[in-house]
């Protein structure tokens, strides 16, 4: 492998398992982590890749650290309000250094989904095809670790609340979407395609509430309520009003099904079952012990 492959938001949870899987597949002279905040790059600095600091606002920046670059990964950004600009300034800095395919991670369906939670993403696709770059998307399902801030509540209350009725997410690990960014960054075969990628395996929120039961070892349900309901216990808890309607929009999304699918694109990619939900959230919990 010769290429240069950057990661973009290296530093985070997805970007830095990411750049490890990049290191199982080559040499750590062929991979680039690009941090945002300086602060946090001696999370990288360890693992001997070249570190490039570009804060995705400053566009003279994000073109200075894919400079060279041959295969970019534009991990989506988590600032809403902000991240459009952000993957803007990244995709033209792409086609302004050459870079010969971008890989970005993205959300079930958005190419068609209506629903509010992939808006941004299918902007973000849309874009990417008009640029003229090869491409390949990775549209992660919901991640398990997405759920560990249940653990606490739920081992206080005995109960997880939502507003997703019957909805079905199909979750997967970090560690299995990072595996699957690192064969597609670094293997031919990959331009110009979408993948769907998800748990081999869907559940139920009554199923999430006993695999926290089993994490915890006490008893836990999970309650329905409308999103009405839903939103006023979360002002209760103090939640501010932007995360709640986030998060009561978050589970209306689920109910209308955007996570219901399972494919076993994921699987294929990276070559084993994905990471079953009882284990993702056992090791998060052992995480934070």
């Amino acid at each position: 492998m010769s290429d240069l492959i950057a990661v973009t938001g290296a530093t985070g949870l997805l970007g830095r398992l990411v750049v490890d899987q990049l290191l199982a597949r080559t040499s750590a002279e062929h991979v680039v982590a690009i941090a945002r905040n300086p602060d946090k790059v001696p999370v990288v600095l360890e693992k001997s890749v070249q570190t490039r600091i570009a804060d995705h606002d400053d566009r003279a920046a994000v073109d200075a650290a894919v400079a060279g670059v041959d295969v970019l990964l534009l991990i989506s950004g988590n600032e809403f309000g902000k991240r459009m600009a952000q993957h803007e300034n990244v995709i033209r800095a792409a086609q302004q250094a050459g870079v010969s395919r971008i890989v970005y991670t993205s959300a079930p369906h958005a190419d068609t989904s209506e629903t509010a939670i992939v808006a941004e993403h299918k902007a973000t696709e849309l874009m990417i095809r008009e640029s003229g770059l090869t491409y390949t998307i990775l549209r992660n399902n919901s991640y398990h670790q997405n759920y560990v801030p249940f653990l606490e509540p739920a081992r206080t209350t005995g109960a997880i609340i939502g507003s997703v009725r019957d909805g079905k997410v199909a979750s997967a690990d970090h560690v299995d979407y990072a595996e699957a960014a690192a064969v597609v960054l670094s293997s031919a075969g990959h331009e110009n395609v979408a993948y769907e990628l998800t748990g081999d395996t869907s559940w139920t929120y009554p199923e999430l509430a006993a695999t926290v039961a089993d994490v915890l070892g006490t008893p836990v349900t999970y309650q329905d309520l409308s999103p009405a309901e839903h939103a006023e216990v979360l002002r209760a808890s103090g939640v501010d009003g932007p995360t709640i309607d986030f998060l009561v929009q978050l589970d209306a999304d689920v109910a209308a099904g955007v996570s219901a699918e399972a494919t076993d694109r994921l699987r294929h990619l990276i070559g084993r079952p994905t990471t079953p939900l009882l284990d993702g959230l056992r090791a998060a919990a052992a995480r934070l012990r």
